[in-house]
C-alpha cells in the first residue's frame, strides 16, 4: 500500500477517533434523537442529488437506515448523553466486530476459527470486567446501550453483506434518507417539541459537532474507506480501524479531560487483545502452518 493509501488510511481513522468526542459535544445541546435525525439529513442532502442509487431493493436500504441509524446512533447518542465516556465508547463499540461474527454464524452460514472465538473470550472477559467496575453504578445502563449500539451496527453489516457488490457511498447516502423522518417523529414524542425549539440558539461548538458528525464522519470517513475497500483486500484495509479507539482515548483525554480507572485500563485491554487476536490471528495461523 502505497503511503498515499496510508495516509488516507490514518485519516479516515482520525475522523472516526474524532467523532467521539465530537458526539459528546452534540449530545451537551442537542438531544440524542434530534442529533441522529440531522446527522442523516446532513449525510443524505445535498448529496443524494448528485450520487446515483445504488442497484438494490428499497426494502435493503430501509433496513441499513433502521439498522445504522435508528437503533446503532440512537443507542450511542442517548448513551453518551447519560455519562457514557467518550473514550470507552470508542472501543465498547468495536464489539461490533464479535457480534457480525455471531450473526453470521446464524444468517450466513459462516463458521469463525478457534483463533476467532479465542479473540471473542477475551474481549468478553475484558467487557465483563470493565461492567464489574460499574455494576450498580450511573455508567451501566449506558454501557449496556453502548453495546446495544454495536449490535445495531453488526446487524447493519449483515445488511450490507446482503446487498453485495453495490457502490457503497451510494448505498451509505441513500440509506441516510431512511432516518432522519422516524428520528424526528421519536424525538418529538420522548424528547418533546424544545428537541426542536432549542436548535437555533446551540453554540458554534455544537453546529461544528453537528457538521462533523454528518459531513467529516459520515461521508468523508465511509467514502474514504469505501475507495480503499475497493482498491485492497478488506484483510488489509480493516485491521486500521483497531486505531480507531486509541485516537478515540486520546482525544477524549486531550479534548475532555476522560480519565480511566484501573480496571477499565485493563478491561480495555483485554478487548483490545481479544480484537488483535480475531484480526490476526487466523491470517497468522495460516502463515505458521506454511512454514511448519
Amino acid at each position: 500500500m502505497p503511503l498515499r493509501d496510508i495516509g488516507l488510511a490514518l485519516g479516515v481513522v482520525v475522523i472516526w477517533g474524532l467523532n467521539f468526542v465530537a458526539i459528546k459535544w452534540g449530545v451537551d445541546e442537542v438531544s440524542p434523537f434530534m442529533l441522529t435525525a440531522l446527522r442523516y439529513l446532513g449525510c443524505a442532502l445535498p448529496a443524494v442529488f448528485f450520487i446515483r442509487r445504488p442497484k438494490v431493493s428499497w426494502g435493503l436500504l430501509i433496513a441499513y437506515g433502521m439498522t445504522v441509524g435508528v437503533l446503532q446512533f440512537s443507542f450511542l447518542f442517548t448513551a453518551i448523553r447519560m455519562g457514557m465516556p467518550a473514550g470507552l465508547a470508542s472501543l465498547i463499540m468495536q464489539m461490533q466486530v464479535f457480534f457480525t461474527m455471531g450473526l453470521a454464524v446464524l444468517f450466513l452460514g459462516e463458521r469463525p476459527t478457534r483463533l476467532q472465538l479465542g479473540g471473542a473470550f477475551i474481549a468478553l472477559i475484558g467487557l465483563t470486567t470493565i461492567g464489574a467496575e460499574h455494576l450498580g453504578g450511573a455508567v451501566l445502563v449506558p454501557l449496556v446501550m453502548t453495546l446495544a449500539g454495536a449490535f445495531f451496527w453488526a446487524t447493519s453489516n449483515i445488511v450490507t453483506k446482503r446487498a453485495g457488490k453495490v457502490d457503497m457511498v451510494g448505498f451509505v447516502v441513500w440509506g441516510a434518507l431512511i432516518p432522519p423522518l422516524p428520528m424526528v417523529a421519536l424525538s418529538l414524542i420522548f424528547e418533546g417539541p424544545q428537541a426542536i425549539a432549542a436548535l437555533p440558539f446551540i453554540s458554534l461548538q455544537a453546529l461544528g459537532s453537528v457538521l462533523f458528525i454528518a459531513y467529516g464522519s459520515t461521508l468523508l470517513g465511509y467514502a474514504g474507506w469505501a475507495v480503499l475497500l475497493g482498491r485492497y483486500p478488506a484483510s488489509l484495509v480493516a485491521p486500521f480501524s483497531l486505531l480507531v479507539p486509541v485516537v478515540g482515548f486520546a482525544a477524549a483525554f486531550v479534548l475532555l479531560g476522560e480519565q480511566m480507572t484501573v480496571l477499565e485500563v485493563v478491561g480495555s485491554g483485554l478487548i483490545f487483545v481479544g480484537l488483535l487476536l480475531n484480526v490476526f490471528g487466523p491470517r497468522l495461523l495460516a502463515r505458521w502452518r506454511q512454514l511448519a
